[in-house]
C-alpha cells in the first residue's frame, strides 16, 4: 500500500471518528438541555421556601390553559402568605379570561391578592385584573378596553374575482353562519350581534360588581377606550399608583403580612414545547457541533408556535386583535 493510500485512509478514519464524537456529544448535549428543562419545568408551579409572598406574571394573549388553572389551585395549597399578580396584556378570548377571573378569585379567596399593572391590562386583561380586591397601576399604564369584537374574514369578493365559488349544504340558514365565503346575511349579522352584546353585558356587569360602578360612571369607561393609570383612580378603574413595593405595603397595611417576607416567582406552568431556551440551547449545541441544518430547523420550530398563539377561536376580549403585544 502507498504512502497517498495510508494518508487517505487515515483520514477517513479520523473523519468517521471525528462524526462519531460529534453526534455522540450533541445527544449528550441534548440530553443535558432537556434533563435541566425538566427539572425546570417541573419546578415551575411550586415555591422555594415558605413564607413568602407569590409572585404571579399573566403575560401576553390569555387563552384557555388548564395547566395554568391547575398551577393556581397548587398555589391555594401552598405556604404563600399572599399573592401579587403582574399583568401585561392585550386580552384574548373571553372564554379564557373568565377562566383564568375565576381561578384568581377562588386562590383570593384562600390567601390575599393584589394585582399590578405592568404596562397593558386591556380588554380580557383587565378582566383578569378585577378578580383582585386591589388594583395598583403605574401612572403611564394603560387599563381598560371595556369590550368584545367578533371579526372574521369575508373573501367572497375574492371568489367572486377569481371564479371560485364555495358550494354548501345546510341543515339551516345559520349553520356555520357566517363562513367568510358569501356576504353576510342580515339573519347572520343579527345572531352573530347578539352573541357579541350578550358577552358585552357579562363584561359590563362583572365591572359593575367588582368596581362598584354606578350606572353613570359604566357609561363613562365602558365604551371600549383605554386610560391611563391617572386617568383610572378617577374612574375607579384602579385602586392605586404604585408599583410591586405599594403592593407590598398595601398588603402588610391591610391584610397584615409581614413586611419582612420576601416576594418570590411563582411561575405557572408552561407547556414542554412552548421552553423557549430549550429550543435557543439546543440550536447553539447543534451549531458549534457543525450540524448547522439541523439547528436551523429547531430555530424553525418557534416560528409554528408563535403562529399557534395567534390562532384565537371564539369570542374576543382583546385589544388590538391584529398585532396583540
Amino acid at each position: 500500500m502507498s504512502l497517498d493510500s495510508d494518508v487517505i485512509v487515515d483520514r477517513r478514519r479520523i473523519r468517521r471518528k471525528l462524526t462519531f464524537w460529534r453526534v455522540a456529544a450533541a445527544v449528550v448535549a441534548i440530553a443535558a438541555v432537556v434533563a435541566v428543562g425538566v427539572i425546570a419545568a417541573a419546578g415551575r408551579g411550586s415555591l422555594a421556601t415558605g413564607g413568602s409572598i407569590a409572585r404571579v406574571n399573566i403575560e401576553g394573549l390569555i387563552r384557555s390553559d388548564h395547566e395554568r388553572v391547575e398551577a393556581l389551585e397548587r398555589l391555594e395549597k401552598s405556604p404563600a402568605a399572599a399573592v401579587i399578580v403582574h399583568i401585561n396584556s392585550p386580552g384574548g378570548t373571553t372564554a379564557g379570561s373568565e377562566q383564568l377571573y375565576d381561578a384568581l378569585v377562588r386562590l383570593k379567596a384562600k390567601k390575599p391578592l393584589v394585582v399590578v399593572v405592568e404596562g397593558l391590562a386591556a380588554s380580557g386583561g383587565y378582566i383578569t385584573a378585577v378578580a383582585a380586591d386591589h388594583i395598583i397601576a403605574q401612572q403611564s399604564s394603560l387599563v381598560g378596553s371595556i369590550g368584545v369584537l367578533f371579526q372574521y374574514p369575508n373573501v367572497s369578493e375574492l371568489l367572486k374575482t377569481v371564479g371560485v365559488k364555495v358550494e354548501e349544504v345546510k341543515s339551516s340558514p345559520l349553520k356555520a353562519a357566517p363562513n367568510g365565503f358569501e356576504p353576510t346575511s342580515p339573519e347572520a349579522r343579527a345572531a352573530l350581534d347578539a352573541l357579541v352584546k350578550d358577552s358585552y353585558a357579562w363584561f359590563r356587569g362583572l365591572v359593575k360588581e367588582r368596581r362598584a360602578m354606578d350606572d353613570a360612571l359604566l357609561e363613562k369607561v365602558a365604551d371600549g377606550r383605554v386610560f391611563t393609570g391617572r386617568q383610572a383612580i378617577d374612574l375607579k378603574l384602579v385602586d392605586q399608583l404604585g408599583d410591586e413595593k405599594a403592593a407590598v405595603a398595601w398588603l402588610v397595611a391591610e391584610k397584615k403580612i409581614k413586611s419582612e417576607l420576601p416576594v418570590r416567582d411563582y411561575k405557572l406552568t408552561p407547556r414542554f414545547g412552548d421552553l423557549t431556551f430549550l429550543r435557543a440551547a439546543a440550536s447553539m449545541t447543534l451549531d458549534a457541533l457543525g450540524l448547522g441544518a439541523i439547528a436551523r430547523r429547531v430555530e424553525q420550530t418557534g416560528v409554528v408556535q408563535a403562529v399557534d398563539r395567534l390562532g384565537l377561536d371564539g369570542m374576543l376580549a382583546l385589544r388590538q386583535p391584529a398585532g396583540p403585544n
